[in-house]
Protein backbone atom coordinates (compact mmCIF):
# COMPACT_ATOMS: atom_id res chain seq x y z
CA UNK A 1 0.00 0.00 0.00
CA UNK A 2 2.86 2.48 0.33
CA UNK A 3 3.52 4.79 -2.59
CA UNK A 4 5.87 2.22 -4.12
CA UNK A 5 2.94 -0.16 -4.52
CA UNK A 6 2.17 1.89 -7.64
CA UNK A 7 -1.47 2.71 -6.85
CA UNK A 8 -2.82 6.15 -6.16
CA UNK A 9 -4.62 6.80 -2.89
CA UNK A 10 -7.81 7.39 -4.93
CA UNK A 11 -7.50 3.89 -6.42
CA UNK A 12 -6.76 2.45 -2.98
CA UNK A 13 -9.80 4.24 -1.53
CA UNK A 14 -12.03 2.83 -4.26
CA UNK A 15 -10.67 -0.68 -3.65
CA UNK A 16 -11.12 -0.28 0.10
CA UNK A 17 -14.73 0.83 -0.25
CA UNK A 18 -15.51 -2.29 -2.30
CA UNK A 19 -13.54 -4.55 0.05
CA UNK A 20 -14.76 -3.17 3.37
CA UNK A 21 -18.42 -2.30 2.76
CA UNK A 22 -19.63 -5.91 3.27
CA UNK A 23 -17.26 -6.40 6.23
CA UNK A 24 -18.64 -3.34 8.02
CA UNK A 25 -22.24 -4.17 7.06
CA UNK A 26 -21.87 -7.67 8.57
CA UNK A 27 -21.32 -6.00 11.95
CA UNK A 28 -24.53 -3.97 11.65
CA UNK A 29 -22.74 -0.70 10.83
CA UNK A 30 -22.65 1.55 7.79
CA UNK A 31 -19.36 2.40 6.08
CA UNK A 32 -19.52 6.19 5.78
CA UNK A 33 -16.07 6.95 4.43
CA UNK A 34 -12.56 5.63 3.86
CA UNK A 35 -9.44 7.70 3.33
CA UNK A 36 -5.86 6.69 2.63
CA UNK A 37 -2.88 8.89 3.38
CA UNK A 38 0.70 7.89 2.70
CA UNK A 39 2.96 8.83 5.61
CA UNK A 40 6.56 7.81 5.01
CA UNK A 41 6.69 4.08 4.33
CA UNK A 42 3.30 3.45 5.87
CA UNK A 43 -0.21 4.32 4.93
CA UNK A 44 -2.83 5.59 7.33
CA UNK A 45 -6.23 4.10 6.56
CA UNK A 46 -9.11 5.98 8.22
CA UNK A 47 -12.47 4.25 8.25
CA UNK A 48 -15.59 6.11 9.37
CA UNK A 49 -18.54 3.98 10.51
CA UNK A 50 -21.99 4.78 11.85
CA UNK A 51 -25.27 3.07 12.69
CA UNK A 52 -28.69 3.85 14.05
CA UNK A 53 -28.36 4.66 17.73
CA UNK A 54 -24.72 5.71 17.31
CA UNK A 55 -21.41 3.92 17.59
CA UNK A 56 -19.82 2.86 20.86
CA UNK A 57 -16.29 1.74 21.66
CA UNK A 58 -17.24 -1.95 21.57
CA UNK A 59 -18.62 -1.48 18.06
CA UNK A 60 -15.49 0.32 16.93
CA UNK A 61 -13.32 -2.46 18.38
CA UNK A 62 -15.42 -5.16 16.69
CA UNK A 63 -15.29 -3.44 13.31
CA UNK A 64 -11.58 -2.71 13.71
CA UNK A 65 -10.82 -6.41 14.28
CA UNK A 66 -12.93 -7.45 11.28
CA UNK A 67 -11.30 -4.86 9.02
CA UNK A 68 -7.78 -5.77 10.19
CA UNK A 69 -8.44 -9.44 9.52
CA UNK A 70 -9.70 -8.64 6.02
CA UNK A 71 -6.88 -6.25 5.19
CA UNK A 72 -4.20 -8.58 6.55
CA UNK A 73 -5.38 -11.38 4.27
CA UNK A 74 -2.64 -11.80 1.61
CA UNK A 75 -5.31 -12.20 -1.07
CA UNK A 76 -6.30 -8.53 -0.61
CA UNK A 77 -3.61 -7.03 -2.85
CA UNK A 78 -3.82 -3.30 -1.99
CA UNK A 79 -2.53 -3.89 1.53
CA UNK A 80 0.68 -5.77 1.00
CA UNK A 81 2.62 -3.02 2.79
CA UNK A 82 2.51 -1.64 6.31
CA UNK A 83 -0.47 0.44 7.35
CA UNK A 84 -2.02 2.03 10.41
CA UNK A 85 -5.76 1.55 10.78
CA UNK A 86 -7.99 4.15 12.41
CA UNK A 87 -11.69 3.34 12.86
CA UNK A 88 -13.92 6.14 14.08
CA UNK A 89 -17.45 7.51 14.04
CA UNK A 90 -18.43 10.60 12.05
CA UNK A 91 -17.90 13.94 13.73
CA UNK A 92 -20.51 16.60 14.22
CA UNK A 93 -19.07 18.43 11.20
CA UNK A 94 -20.05 15.63 8.80
CA UNK A 95 -22.62 17.00 6.33
CA UNK A 96 -26.04 15.35 6.35
CA UNK A 97 -26.39 14.08 2.79
CA UNK A 98 -27.95 10.62 2.94
CA UNK A 99 -31.45 9.76 4.17
CA UNK A 100 -29.91 7.68 6.96
CA UNK A 101 -27.93 10.74 8.13
CA UNK A 102 -31.16 12.73 8.39
CA UNK A 103 -32.94 9.90 10.23
CA UNK A 104 -30.10 9.80 12.76
CA UNK A 105 -30.40 13.59 13.22
CA UNK A 106 -34.02 13.49 14.47
CA UNK A 107 -34.19 15.75 17.51
CA UNK A 108 -30.99 17.60 16.57
CA UNK A 109 -30.70 21.27 15.67
CA UNK A 110 -29.54 21.60 12.05
CA UNK A 111 -29.03 24.22 9.37
CA UNK A 112 -30.16 23.49 5.82
CA UNK A 113 -31.15 25.63 2.85
CA UNK A 114 -30.64 28.81 4.92
CA UNK A 115 -33.02 27.61 7.65
CA UNK A 116 -32.11 26.59 11.19
CA UNK A 117 -34.41 24.21 13.01
CA UNK A 118 -34.83 20.89 14.72
CA UNK A 119 -35.44 17.72 12.69
CA UNK A 120 -38.75 16.33 13.93
CA UNK A 121 -38.99 13.31 11.64
CA UNK A 122 -38.17 11.84 8.26
CA UNK A 123 -40.45 10.11 5.79
CA UNK A 124 -40.56 9.07 2.16
CA UNK A 125 -41.49 12.68 1.37
CA UNK A 126 -38.52 14.33 3.12
CA UNK A 127 -37.80 15.81 6.53
CA UNK A 128 -40.11 17.64 8.90
CA UNK A 129 -38.28 20.63 10.32
CA UNK A 130 -39.42 22.69 13.32
CA UNK A 131 -38.04 26.22 13.24
CA UNK A 132 -39.06 29.41 15.05
CA UNK A 133 -41.28 30.15 12.03
CA UNK A 134 -43.20 26.90 12.38
CA UNK A 135 -43.07 23.37 11.06
CA UNK A 136 -42.38 22.65 7.43
CA UNK A 137 -41.60 19.65 5.29
CA UNK A 138 -38.62 19.87 2.97
CA UNK A 139 -38.73 17.25 0.23
CA UNK A 140 -35.73 15.08 -0.56
CA UNK A 141 -35.23 16.64 -4.03
CA UNK A 142 -35.08 20.17 -2.53
CA UNK A 143 -32.98 19.20 0.46
CA UNK A 144 -29.37 20.29 0.28
CA UNK A 145 -26.62 19.10 2.59
CA UNK A 146 -27.41 19.87 6.21
CA UNK A 147 -25.12 20.69 9.09
CA UNK A 148 -25.71 19.69 12.70
CA UNK A 149 -25.47 22.72 14.95
CA UNK A 150 -23.51 22.28 18.14
CA UNK A 151 -25.64 23.06 21.18
CA UNK A 152 -23.95 23.71 24.47
CA UNK A 153 -27.06 24.98 26.20
CA UNK A 154 -30.41 24.09 24.64
CA UNK A 155 -32.99 26.81 24.96
CA UNK A 156 -35.99 25.62 26.97
CA UNK A 157 -38.43 27.75 24.94
CA UNK A 158 -37.39 26.11 21.68
CA UNK A 159 -37.72 22.65 23.28
CA UNK A 160 -41.20 23.62 24.56
CA UNK A 161 -42.16 24.63 21.00
CA UNK A 162 -41.03 21.20 19.82
CA UNK A 163 -43.17 19.45 22.45
CA UNK A 164 -46.26 21.43 21.46
CA UNK A 165 -45.58 21.32 17.68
Amino acid sequence: MPAQAGRSTAEQRKSLLALLTPVVAASGHDLEDVSVQVVGRRSVVRVVIDRDGGVDLDGIAEVSRAISSTMDNPANDPFAGPYVLEVTSPGVDRPLTERRHWARAVGRLIAVNGIEGRVRSTSDAGIELQSHDGTRTIGWPELGPGAVQVEFNRKAAFDDDMAEG
